[in-house]
């Protein structure tokens, strides 16, 4: 999925201003000027726009687990994968939102999407494993949308 499609969504989500972008960014540990993020946010089609990279769109992540649950100094930052990939951000937004798997099958369940315990915790799994599955677009948008709508009531 394009990575400016997972920034808007969770700026709306969150409702939060381009400088609080930026300082979420900050948290792990990247400077972006405000600039930057007005070009990720924009729509494709629109004069300006910059396609975010998978690197800022990792900082980004990481900030916003950040954000939502603290920075402890004892543990070390998560590393920042070098491909983002669906099946990441699906990971990181349960972890910056403290989800468990029923807290997702109610998400997909609010939004009449149908996906099953074993399909959710292959999406989970490691590259590798026999039972893993690629998250699709589909799969993570329907995710965005309902945790929109379980954030914004």
């Amino acid at each position: 999925m394009i990575n400016t499609y997972t920034l808007r969504s969770v700026r709306y989500m969150l409702d939060l201003s381009d400088a609080q972008m930026v300082q979420i960014i900050k948290l792990a540990d990247l400077e972006v000027p405000v600039a930057d993020m007005a070009c990720w946010l924009k729509k494709e089609d629109e004069a300006g726009y910059k396609a975010c990279d998978d690197r800022t769109m990792g900082h980004f992540l990481n900030g916003l687990i950040f954000f939502r649950r603290g920075k402890d100094e004892n543990f070390p930052a998560p590393e920042i994968e070098p491909r983002i990939t669906n099946n990441i951000v699906l990971k990181k937004l349960r972890i910056a939102f403290e989800l468990k798997d029923t807290d997702l099958l109610d998400i997909y369940k609010s939004v009449d999407f149908r996906v099953s315990k074993p399909e959710l915790s292959a999406v989970f799994r490691k590259p590798g494993h026999k039972n893993y599955r690629e998250c699709g677009d589909q799969l993570l948008r329907y995710f965005l949308k309902g945790l929109t709508q379980r954030i914004r009531g």
